[in-house]
């Protein structure tokens, strides 16, 4: 059994329709499919989703919505209608706006973006329509209830056989809609897999898998054959956002191949996303996050004065600002965070450090972390010294530099201007000397 999930441009158009039903009417073991919402059709248009969010706030503050409500409406019709539809999706989209008003929840309208795209690529299949609503169950307190979840999704399988899935969203128990965080859909597809013990969970986009860096810097970066679950979610999460990172821990825990794969070009290889990769080479890949900010600590003595970072550490708690990194010397600390979990508060933090903790501080924007990862380079020699003599050699200063304890992953933070330069000149020094 495949279950398999189609991302947002994947169903921008009823051309792509088109090429998801070639897809899965060319392969029998395909039982489940999980959409988005339909995404960009070229560069300049707007995803359904964004179109959401502002209808969401046109009607919360009474703003004309007529215009939106229109663009919504003609993007799915035009799908059913090149497609040669039945299914009337005007007529169900219609009644929905009409159901709305300033009180309507943010989730319901948002969640309708996944809903009729569904809806149409079920009539489109021939597969049965459920919601997932109906079947991703959560508690009160935002926790997807496993258990509940899978019987649902096990019945539905076996009540109607070959399904569509909207992803995205599931339900309270009082019926509300609750959202994943955005490209949810994945983490969708990824528990129903679980949930099926799926042989695998196809996930198909618009590049033909995992890069080893960044195609859009990188002119010629490889795809990677395979990698691991622990190196994919370290690449997501230094900003390779082929997979949303949260989707790989449920297959993961039921070791079930993710395999990454094009839907404009179903017969490259793709990726495979398992317990144990092939590599031959140390590093799997380069990824590179931007927009970090340092905030700078001094205080002579601090490393003789017990809890200090604790103290440190306390105040970002209590902005709820997670920390990425903290390096340390005998008399500072760095703490680094995102820019965007800090812009509106930058000030009051470092107002509370100084004046509670009796230290200097300042903070610096602009720096980025460009991550080398790799199971094999557990135990490789000299390969710290490899990533730096490269950057030096191109005249890129360091400004921090950690490797995480398991030795899959060195960062190295660079100034934001800097930050492509360093990534292209990782690639291509470290793939010149084979260890890529």
């Amino acid at each position: 059994m495949i279950v398999a999930k189609f991302g947002g441009s994947s169903l921008a158009s009823a051309k792509q329709f088109e090429k998801v039903k070639k897809i899965v009417s060319s392969n029998p073991d395909i039982q489940v499919v999980v959409v988005s919402a339909p995404g960009k059709r070229q560069s300049g248009d707007i995803k359904i989703t964004d179109y959401l969010y502002t209808l969401r706030s046109h009607y919360k503050y009474g703003v004309p919505e007529d215009k939106i409500e229109g663009e919504i409406m003609n993007r799915y019709k035009e799908i059913s209608d090149d497609l040669n539809l039945g299914y009337r999706i005007e007529d169900e989209i219609k009644t929905f706006f009409d159901s709305c008003n300033k009180n309507t929840d943010t989730n319901r309208i948002v969640s309708r973006g996944e809903y009729f795209s569904a809806r149409l690529m079920a009539e489109c299949l021939g597969f049965e329509f459920v919601d997932a609503a109906d079947v991703l169950h959560f508690t009160f307190d935002g926790e997807l209830d496993e258990e509940s979840s899978s019987i649902a999704v096990r019945e539905a399988v076996e009540t109607y056989g070959r399904i569509v899935v909207p992803g995205f969203y599931g339900s309270y128990p009082n019926g509300d809609i609750h959202l994943f965080s955005r490209g949810g859909s994945d983490i969708t597809g990824s528990y129903i897999a679980a949930f099926l013990g799926a042989d695998v969970y196809e996930n198909w986009t618009d590049v033909s898998g995992v890069y080893k860096a960044d195609p859009r810097i990188v002119k010629g970066a490889e795809v990677v054959e395979s990698i691991t679950y622990e190196e994919l979610r370290e690449m997501s999460y230094m900003g390779a956002d082929v997979l949303h990172q949260n989707s790989v821990r449920p297959c993961q825990t039921h070791n079930i191949p993710i395999h990454i794969k094009n839907t404009n070009d179903p017969d490259a290889p793709g990726t495979y996303i398992i317990e144990e990769a092939k590599q031959e080479r140390p590093v799997t890949g380069l990824a590179c996050k931007k927009g970090f900010v340092n905030f700078f600590v001094y205080k002579r003595h601090m490393a003789n004065q017990i809890g200090f970072v604790y103290d440190v550490l306390e105040i970002f708690k209590r902005y709820n600002v997670s920390v990425e990194h903290i390096p340390t010397g005998m008399d500072n600390i760095t703490v680094v965070v995102q820019e965007a979990n800090v812009s509106k508060c930058i000030h009051k933090i470092l107002s509370d450090l100084k004046e509670e903790l009796e230290c200097e501080v300042d903070f610096e924007k602009d720096m980025s972390l460009v991550a080398v990862v790799g199971l094999n380079m557990i135990g490789h020699i000299g390969l710290s010294a490899k990533v730096l003599s490269i950057l030096a050699s191109e005249n890129i200063n360091i400004k921090m530099i950690v490797q995480s304890p398991d030795e899959m992953n060195i960062m190295v933070g660079v100034d934001t201007k800097d930050a492509d330069h360093a990534l292209d000149a990782l690639y291509q020094g470290l793939h010149e000397q084979n260890l890529l």
